[in-house]
């Protein structure tokens, strides 16, 4: 896979060491088992896969290379470029603003941009709207757009989907801009409408088994389907694409529930002719993180530690997966880690900042599942590391550490 020209404050000669040695044991990425480092009085288990994925790393690239090409140009993202307030801190730092928040609101009107201005796309791509208002300004798209290929992946496959004359359910947030990117061009290319989880596939699947009113659609489902949506003739024939870092097992669940749905309704023998097997439309990193959060969880562990911003999505998934098992705290950084006995973090489900006293066990060995999401710098899982080891005075070096992980 290529490599990125990535600021090196965003690496960790720790996190790197491991995942060298773990890529060299394990080259076509088989093995979800953890990686442990043991550090005596407390022990981490790292996950197989986490951090920086190619999309992010794509971005980045970009990013700091449009920088330093137009030093005496004002640099625009459209909204924050990946979901980490490290990041998109340090880019505002260096002089870069954003026009929209990440819930849509206007930061910057349109009108004050000119064409000598750069505006860059961030990596959940965006509308086909915003695009055409991009060429209106007169503003270049191309060369500074960071769109993941793997998101793109998603519309060529809705584009394939409606090339067969599918419509298109779309399993996402869909306040997400992701979603509401992959909205838009779906809804170029095929009557499509927004879904957010199992419950409303359920509702969706009740108005197409006619076990509820066609009218209903319209209230369900508001501001979340495509112009002339007719649900009385658009879900007859239907594929299912996703947000590229929802939950996989949920994905498949709705997947299988719409199938059986158009079962119910249409035959087996007429299967093909209503729904389309597309599988899931995630991209490999969110699938890797998600297993080997897998992984993780066949440990004993203590407590589970996620770094990641707390707007992103595929953190927030991986804390879900933890918390079903144990204890499990989303921070953003090691500043969440106000002491020993305190540490302040994320309860997504909430949208609320908590602090927990004595989150670490009294225990003479802790062991500590820590991983983060694919927008997180390794950086900031370094200093996770480092800062509780330094609540255990007894704790071995990091080379002591390392050369013992090496040796396993």
């Amino acid at each position: 896979m290529r490599k990125f020209d990535v600021p090196t404050f965003y690496r960790s000669s720790i996190i790197s060491k491991v995942k060298q040695e773990r890529k060299k044991q394990d080259p076509r990425k088989k093995d979800f088992s953890p990686s442990v480092l043991d550090f005596g009085p407390v022990r981490f288990y790292l996950a197989r896969h986490f951090g920086f994925c190619y999309g992010v790393e794509n971005a980045i690239e970009i990013a700091y290379q449009t920088l330093s090409k137009h030093p005496n140009q004002r640099i625009f993202f459209l909204s924050e470029m990946i979901h980490n307030p490290v990041v998109n801190d340090d880019l505002r730092s260096n002089g870069v603003d954003f026009i929209l928040s990440t819930k849509g609101e206007q930061l910057i009107e349109w009108s004050t941009l000119t064409p000598k201005d750069v505006v860059l796309i961030p990596a959940f791509g965006t509308t086909l709207e915003i695009k055409e208002k991009l060429g209106q300004l007169g503003l270049t798209q191309q060369t500074y757009d960071t769109t993941c290929p793997f998101v793109e992946k998603v519309w060529k496959r809705a584009a394939k989907l409606g090339s067969n004359s599918h419509s298109i359910i779309i399993h996402g947030k869909p306040k997400h801009e992701e979603t509401k990117a992959t909205f838009s061009h779906s809804s170029q290319e095929a009557p499509s409408v927004m879904i957010r989880n199992i419950e409303e596939a359920r509702l969706l699947g009740d108005i197409i088994l006619g076990k509820r009113n066609m009218e209903d659609f319209a209230t369900l489902f508001a501001n979340r389907f495509s112009k002339d949506f007719d649900p009385n003739i658009h879900l007859q024939k239907v594929g299912v694409i996703n947000q590229t870092t929802m939950l996989a097992s949920e994905t498949q669940a709705i997947a299988t529930y719409f199938k059986e749905v158009m079962i119910e309704k249409y035959g087996i023998l007429n299967i093909k002719e209503h729904f389309a097997d597309t599988r899931d439309t995630l991209c490999y990193a969110t699938n890797d993180n998600q297993q080997a959060t897998y992984g993780l969880l066949e440990q004993k562990a203590d407590l589970a530690i996620v770094v990641g911003g707390y707007n992103s999505s595929n953190t927030s998934h991986l804390v879900e997966l933890c918390e079903q098992k144990l204890p499990t705290y989303f921070i953003k950084t090691a500043d969440n880690l106000l002491a020993q006995d305190l540490i302040e973090h994320y309860n997504f489900h909430k949208k609320e900042i908590l602090r927990t006293a004595n989150f670490l066990p009294n225990k003479e060995r802790l062991d500590i599942i820590l991983t983060s999401g694919a927008s997180c710098p390794d950086s900031l899982l370094e200093q996770v590391l480092i800062k509780i080891c330094a609540y255990f005075p007894d704790t071995i070096s990091v080379e002591a550490a390392l050369e013992q992980f090496q040796a396993a």
